[in-house]
């Protein structure tokens, strides 16, 4: 039986309460089996729940209510309004769930959305969850981003850094380092034996031969010839204004991007109700829905006129009880 996976708080003034009670409710009968790290508080008894100890309790109650590591909020919650004063509780919800998954006690993390600006206004140091899980795996520097779906995966070199941040901070190195754990995540997490991977030009036309830019043929063909050497099977640079087409996407399984529009923008137009943001270069399995907190929708837990669509995040709680199974050898 696989463990269980942790779900996070994520802003308690978001969807996330919300994500956490509609996500149980279409699983309970199916799985996979998680628990949410969060104040129960939240849940305004609109759903049964069960205060549990640890994540080992959670699959003898999953079926008939939804499983509860409490982690309580400083400040009242007013759906919508955000308040730093709950950030350490939103800051704890990730801390427990990585230290539970370092323990073999759940099987992943699937974080809710949190709001950085609020975290920030907290004192929280780091950029978003994708460092500052690193930092709490011990592995700053390693992380990278795919957002995946059932119609694309991409991964972006550059990720939250300006435009023109990330045009001068690309390199031969940094495209070589994103591409291998891309192509090592594919094998182990994905179960693809050989992966294919389509790297993008950062130009318009992927340079035209020089004509629209040189970091082609200066960054990205040399990266490219280095990863050929090691055995990968890589393509590119494609113009990336015609590699995510459907006649396209069939031809490989991720897309390495050279910023992070480049990546996301297709993603989310193809599937923003399923796309879901994997961090991958981590010892832990790291999924989130693709999207935000939804402040401006945000309500209590069991109201009648709920527009939140807990599509990808049932997305993400699949990926990565999936992700976890390939690990450990398990395809089912």
């Amino acid at each position: 039986m696989n463990a269980p996976i942790a779900l996070t708080l994520g802003d308690p003034a978001g969807i996330g309460p919300e994500l956490a009670a509609l996500a149980w409710t279409a699983l309970r009968e199916t799985g996979p089996t998680f628990f949410w790290l969060g104040d129960p508080a939240l849940l305004n008894d609109a759903i049964p729940f069960k205060l549990i100890e640890g994540p080992e309790d959670a699959q003898d109650v999953f079926s008939d209510a939804l499983p509860v590591v409490p982690v309580e909020c400083l400040a009242p919650v007013v759906p919508g309004t955000p308040d730093s004063r709950n950030a350490s509780a939103v800051i704890a919800s990730i801390e427990q769930a990585v230290r539970y998954v370092q323990s073999g006690q759940a099987a992943g993390i699937t974080t809710n959305p949190i709001a950085k600006h609020i975290l920030a206004s907290a004192g929280f140091s780091f950029p978003g969850h994708t460092e500052f899980l690193a930092a709490l795996c011990h592995c700053d520097g390693q992380e990278v981003m795919m957002l995946a779906s059932p119609h694309l995966r991409v991964v972006p070199v550059t990720i939250h850094v300006s435009l023109r941040q990330a045009i001068e901070s690309l390199t031969t190195e940094r495209i070589v380092a994103v591409t291998l754990a891309t192509h090592k995540a594919l094998q182990s997490d994905f179960g693809i034996t050989q992966p294919r991977l389509a790297i993008a030009g950062l130009n318009p036309h992927a340079g035209e031969e020089g004509m629209m830019g040189t970091e082609e043929k200066t960054i990205i063909g040399p990266a490219i010839a280095i990863l050929k050497s090691q055995g990968l099977t890589v393509m590119g640079p494609f113009p990336p204004d015609t590699m995510f087409s459907a006649t396209a996407r069939p031809g490989y399984d991720a897309a390495i991007c050279m910023y992070h529009d480049q990546a996301l923008i297709p993603l989310k137009t193809l599937d923003m109700a399923e796309g879901v943001n994997v961090t991958i270069g981590l010892p832990i399995i790291r999924t989130s829905p693709d999207h935000g907190t939804a402040f401006d929708i945000a309500g209590p837990v069991g109201r009648s006129d709920s527009q939140v669509d807990p599509s990808s995040l049932l997305a993400a709680l699949r990926l990565a009880d999936s992700m976890s199974r390939h690990k450990k050898g398990d395809n089912r």
